[in-house]
């Protein structure tokens, strides 16, 4: 039975108590880098505005001081699904809140809106289509409304990577209330721009802006352009075997293909895209939420508002439109801060998906003729960037802060690009065979031809265009395909040549061009070392070059300590199962790493384990205590061994 959450006027009075909520309800000691900051700022009543990367802990910035301002707090959230999860978790933790969307029945919803007249929630999700209806704009006339705060805030900005129209409708909610609330709002992903646009649409005053920075040195970045990319996935999932991940199409079409093959081939996924009913939806969600199956392959329909901690690997099949969907897909790995792997797995072909989707320009109907044009060439040129991150030699890592205007040293350690030994190559023959070849064909063809008739292919299109008769066919026969379409791609992310993308991928001449061709400028290149290409699969050599791990990537057990863990494991999916909860909403698994490496045995050991407080001890705590002395009690010599080992 749950109990009704009272905050003790205390709380609400001392600002100090932040400390104790944040123990209390969330099981933590201190608070992350910027969370401080943050939530002051709304305590004195300023408008406040954070960037902070996925898993950085943005909702505690805004549920904390609704717990202690008195009055209510919305917060305006896009998805059905981020609002489920972020409500079970607070009701798990103690705390009551409520989600009004489309999701609940009209006697639920006006039921949850009854219980919000009666004050008997501290914060409610919403919707922001339903902020301007006439039942909840009643309610809200009629309550006091301390916090308004804006989630996924790049949704407000038409220039960002997930404009949604709806939330234009917030501003014309906050003007029809008896007095402003404080506005805070909250993003992963956004460039300058659309800051800005944030901080004006929301007309933030005078606000405090805090950015973390977009980096999360725990996640590995890798890009593998593979022939068989169906083959370099499997080989992957074979030795990631157990592990929660997600993989990531471009369309249904290859949502249903991939998901059938890896099936037949032995694993346990199921998909999500929004070409299936309700129900299947519903099913698949839960069956990854809920750890019932390890791997999900999804459409990007799928994961905004999952808050599933135990995520250890993304892998795209495929490339997004852009480095802002990307770094947010990605940043569904390694939410609990411990070691997991994003690896985009890339092809031409991709670059002719996203150009489709951006023309068919689904979220743009409701704009005029003259926007639509714009958002769509920013679009193209969002599409650009994301091509060349597949390009580039350089630091993966610190090309996607770059695009978010930080700057770092250009090597991270922990991207492919950085782990892959280049050597510096002189390409200017190839490079001046391309250039002429694109020249001499008038600018009329795309990649395929123009690489085609430097290896002197004989195919039919190269016969019908007349290419075998241009004088740069065949410049490059004694070299391999792969070198020139590498040479290619370099000349693009420098600038020396152009592929356009307005419905005809052609290769242009650019101003640079004549530098190579009249200047005599030489091109060169980073390449890898021949001697260094693997001939196994990605997902191989990275598990051979970080070595063995433990249960959350980034810490290593003692075989006693796995075993420990996997029986705490056992524990929260019993418990799980018991209150229909993901696993993850009971403890994390870095929560269960901490209890295996302390090993308490009182109440107050207990508390001391990260993402332990005292609503989830008296829920859960004697369970997990029975649990660690059972195995203790199996094994007394590791009883003490292990005892005062650093979190």
């Amino acid at each position: 039975m749950s109990r009704t959450y009272v905050i003790r006027k205390e709380d609400r009075m001392n600002r100090e108590g932040k400390y104790e909520i944040l123990k209390r309800y969330f099981g933590y000691d201190t608070f992350r880098e910027a969370q401080e900051v943050l939530i002051d700022s709304i305590l004195e009543g300023k408008d406040t505005f954070g960037i902070m990367p996925t898993g950085a802990g943005k909702s505690l910035c805004y549920q904390i001081p609704a717990l202690l301002m008195g009055g209510i707090t919305l917060v305006i959230s896009p998805l059905i699904s981020l609002m489920k999860d972020q409500v079970g978790s607070l009701n798990q933790a103690g705390i009551h809140a409520a989600y009004l969307n489309s999701s609940l029945t009209p006697g639920q919803y006006h039921k949850a809106l009854e219980f919000a007249r009666q004050g008997r929630y501290p914060i409610i999700y919403v919707a922001p289509e339903r902020l301007l209806t006439e039942s909840f704009l009643d309610f809200a006339l009629h309550s006091q409304i301390d916090m308004v705060a804006v989630d996924e805030a790049h949704c407000v900005s038409q220039w960002g990577q997930d404009f949604r129209p709806s939330y234009l409708k917030i501003m014309d909610f906050i003007g029809q209330l008896r007095e402003r609330p404080v506005i805070s709002a909250f993003t992963a992903t956004a460039t300058k721009e659309v800051r800005e646009d944030i901080v004006d649409i929301l007309q933030l005053r005078d606000p405090t802006v805090v950015t973390t920075g977009f980096d999360r040195s725990n996640l590995y970045f890798g890009v593998v352009k593979a022939k068989d990319r169906y083959g370099a996935i499997k080989d992957y999932l074979e030795t990631h075997k157990g592990d929660s991940g997600i993989i990531y199409c471009l369309t249904r079409k290859q949502v249903d293909e991939v998901c059938e093959r890896l099936l037949k081939d032995g694993f346990a996924v199921t998909r999500y895209h929004a070409g299936l009913s309700d129900e299947e939806r519903k099913r698949d969600q839960e069956d990854f939420i809920y750890d019932r199956v390890p791997v999900i392959v999804a459409t990007n329909a799928f994961g905004m508002g999952i808050d599933k901690s135990n995520v250890r690997f993304v892998l795209h099949y495929g490339m997004p439109k852009n480095i802002e969907a990307y770094y947010q897909e990605a940043g569904r790995a390694g939410r609990d801060g411990e070691a997991a792997e994003c690896i985009l797995y890339y092809s031409g072909q991709d670059v002719i998906t996203d150009q489709f989707f951006i023309e068919r320009g689904q979220a743009e109907q409701e704009l005029d003729e003259l926007t639509r044009a714009i958002i769509r060439e920013r679009d193209r040129e969002r599409l650009k960037r994301m091509t060349f991150y597949c390009f580039t030699s350089d630091c993966l890592r610190d090309y996607i802060l770059r695009y978010f205007g930080e700057y770092g040293s250009n090597y991270c350690g922990n991207c492919s690009n950085c782990l892959t030994q280049f050597e510096e190559v002189d390409v200017t023959e190839t490079a001046r065979a391309l250039i002429r070849c694109v020249e001499s064909s008038r600018q009329r063809y795309g990649t395929t031809v123009i690489v085609d008739t430097l290896r002197g292919a004989k195919t039919a299109k190269i016969k019908s265009y007349r290419m075998d008769e241009d004088p740069c066919y065949g410049a490059c026969a004694k070299t391999p395909v792969y070198k020139i379409r590498r040479v290619l791609d370099h000349l693009q992310l420098k600038g020396y040549l152009q592929v356009t993308d307005d419905g005809y991928a052609i290769v242009k001449l650019t101003e640079s061009s004549r530098e190579v061709l009249e200047e005599g400028s030489q091109v060169i290149m980073k390449a890898a070392k021949e001697t260094e290409r693997p001939e196994k699969g990605e997902g191989e050599k990275k598990k051979e070059s970080k070595g063995k791990k433990g249960p959350v990537g980034g810490v290593e057990l003692t075989e006693k300590e796995e075993t420990l863990f996997q029986k705490l494991r056992a524990l929260r999916t019993q418990i799980a199962r018991e209150e229909s909860v993901p696993p993850y909403i009971v403890f994390s698994d870095k929560t269960l790493v901490h209890m295996c490496m302390l090993k308490p045995r009182t109440r107050q050991e207990m508390l001391s384990v990260s993402g332990v407080g005292d609503h989830k001890y008296e829920k859960y705590g004697e369970r997990f205590l029975g649990c660690i002395a059972g195995d203790l009690a199996e094994a007394p010599d590791r009883a003490i061994d292990q005892r005062d080992r650093p979190e």
